[in-house]
């Protein structure tokens, strides 16, 4: 679908991404991406790919998600997939020459970060955004980092610098015309 309407960015939202300290926002997020494209909205999945002799294994010894499952979509997010746009990456950000283009090819505007993590990617995909005259929405409460509490607030910090503080917002804040308000669905039943 190519629209005048905001996009929704889910960064990263990889197995090697979700530990115990990021875990929580996944059904979040998935819950989010189903409202979003129940509304018709555009939706992109951007998903990190590390490399060997990558600025990350140089500088911080970094050797993960260089493959399966690591790069993998979380399970959860992959019945959504098919319903929307993938964008490889190996920086922190969306903003790569093909992601640009992209960007151009479908007319996004305004785009709605969320994903992981708060401190990185996704603050470098929202500052980039900015950067490039496009209107960022960072999506507090459906962002975290594997990093912990103390990271992911770290980052809406240096965004509300970076971006605005009017642009760092929570999922209420969302214009209703984006996402389906109708009660969704689980995709598998409870087990507890």
């Amino acid at each position: 679908m190519t629209s005048d309407r905001p996009v929704l960015v889910v960064t990263d939202l990889q197995n090697g991404f979700v530990r115990e300290q990021s875990a929580y926002v996944v059904p979040i997020v998935v819950d989010l991406v189903s409202r979003w494209q129940a509304a018709g909205g555009d939706t992109l999945f951007t998903r990190y790919l590390n490399y060997p002799g990558s600025p990350f294994e140089r500088f911080f010894g970094w050797q993960r998600l260089q493959s399966s499952p690591e790069i993998d979509f979380v399970p959860e997010l992959r019945p959504y997939l098919d319903r929307g746009v993938m964008l490889d990456k190996r920086i922190y950000s969306p903003f790569t020459p093909e992601g640009v283009a992209l960007f151009k090819q479908r007319g996004w505007e305004e785009f709605y970060f969320c994903g992981i993590a708060t401190e990185s990617c996704v603050l470098k995909g929202a500052v980039d955004a900015f950067e490039h005259d496009y209107t960022p929405w960072l999506i507090a409460d459906a962002s975290a980092s594997h990093a912990g509490t103390d990271a992911h607030e770290a980052g809406l910090l240096v965004a509300r610098r970076f971006i605005g503080p009017g642009q760092v917002i929570r999922l209420t804040d969302i214009p209703a015309v984006l996402i389906d308000l109708s009660p969704q669905l689980p995709l598998s039943p409870d087990v507890s």
